[in-house]
């Protein structure tokens, strides 16, 4: 049965949209999902917590007038449950299962589906270079972005073709145009909005190190090379080449003040290195990441901010909510970063999570050789990232 076709409750139900339960999450209150996915995508993906507790009962365990009793029993009736799905229809139907028999129920609007169309923004206080510095946030799935203003220019890093809109829009609403769209590397786990952001008269920027892995369109786009500088207003971005994650991963240091890593460094991790050769090539490749992190990277001052193009659960956000942090505090703190170059490749190696869903997909639609549309591209992308190594064994006991 597709969920969308699932009868309308006799009860009412309310709905939550997805703003109101991450607001709800942020603000620390105690929330409890029913998840009505199956298990397998429940696993892959679901929404997690330290103040979310997520039961997982797949909705065809509803449809039948009546329900197990063991089925019921998962089921809280001392709080309110959110349920959701994919989309919204099985949610809603399996609520109205629930509230009939008395339960304090409400579904998510639009379901995963919903939930993975968030992306808020927020300052990075600890920037002191020109003008002012976002960080964009995709709790979905983690993705993260930097759209950096000064005067009457700005530039937006790693967009994603999903919110090619909200790029154009949050530039009107700041009074600056947006100048440079500028991708760190061919992505694997989302689809990038330079190319979209292209179409509507921003100038792309792609890495020149990257065009050899079969890109189609470099003759539209500006080619950036390793110390290549991008002016935004009195802001500067310059080029820092980062080889490791990918051939022609490409970093990107502005003002001075905080390092765009792309996926080569995380503020909890660091690349994983197998998604352009596979497991074959990984050793060589982790290799050039650890080159990469001692030469071009740690080598920068202390006090630079290290921003990624993701972050995990795992990671702590900093007092301003953004998922950044000195480089000298993460020397302290991920032993991988001060290992010698055996162990480094050793270790990353050794415990890498699943490659992200539809990476192939994904990697062709992003070199230009397949095309998908708007609704495709954001089915495609749907799911965790798993562009880094396994964080639990990159940092200090």
């Amino acid at each position: 049965m597709n969920e969308m076709d699932f009868p309308t409750p006799d009860v009412p139900i309310d709905s939550l949209t997805p703003d109101e339960l991450k607001a709800a999450i942020d603000a620390g209150e105690d929330v409890t999902i029913l998840d009505a996915r199956m298990q397998s995508d429940y696993e892959e993906w679901h929404i997690d917590g330290e103040n979310v507790e997520t039961i997982n009962v797949p909705y065809f365990e509803f449809l039948d007038d009546e329900i197990d009793d063991d089925v019921l029993a998962q089921i809280p009736d001392d709080r309110e449950v959110t349920v959701l799905c994919a989309k919204g229809g099985a949610s809603e139907f399996v609520a109205g299962a629930l509230k009939e028999r008395g339960y304090d129920v409400d579904h998510l609007e639009d379901g995963m589906n919903g939930w993975a169309r968030i992306y808020e923004s927020v300052e990075v206080e600890r920037y002191d270079g020109a003008g002012t510095l976002l960080q964009y946030q995709r709790p979905s799935s983690g993705c993260l972005g930097y759209f950096v203003y000064d005067g009457e220019e700005a530039a937006v890093i790693d967009p994603l073709r999903a919110f090619t809109d909200r790029y154009l829009e949050d530039a009107g609403d700041l009074g600056v145009e947006l100048k440079y769209a500028i991708d760190t590397h061919i992505h694997a786990d989302h689809i990038s909005g330079v190319r979209a952001l292209a179409d509507e008269g921003v100038e792309g920027v792609i890495p020149d190190a990257a065009v050899d892995r079969g890109v189609t369109y470099a003759d539209e786009m500006t080619l950036a090379a390793d110390g290549d500088a991008f002016q935004v207003g009195d802001a500067t971005i310059e080029t820092v080449s980062t080889p490791g994650h990918t051939s022609g991963m490409t970093a990107y240091l502005i003002d001075d003040s905080l390092l765009a890593t792309g996926d080569g460094l995380f503020i909890e991790s660091v690349a994983r290195p197998d998604l352009e050769e596979g497991d074959d090539g990984a050793p060589e490749a982790a290799s050039q990441l650890y080159e990469s992190l001692q030469e071009r990277v740690l080598t920068l001052p202390d006090d630079t901010l290290i921003g990624g193009a993701h972050v995990s659960d795992s990671a702590v956000p900093a007092d301003d909510g953004t998922y950044t942090a000195p480089i000298g505090e993460l020397e302290e703190k991920m032993a991988a970063l001060t290992m010698d170059e055996d162990d480094f490749v050793e270790l990353i190696l050794s415990d890498m999570p699943p490659r992200p869903a539809n990476y192939v997909d994904i990697i062709e639609t992003n070199l230009g050789q397949h095309d998908v549309d708007d609704d495709e591209a954001f089915e495609l992308e749907l799911g965790p990232n798993n562009c880094a190594a396994s964080q639990g064994s990159l940092a200090d006991d």
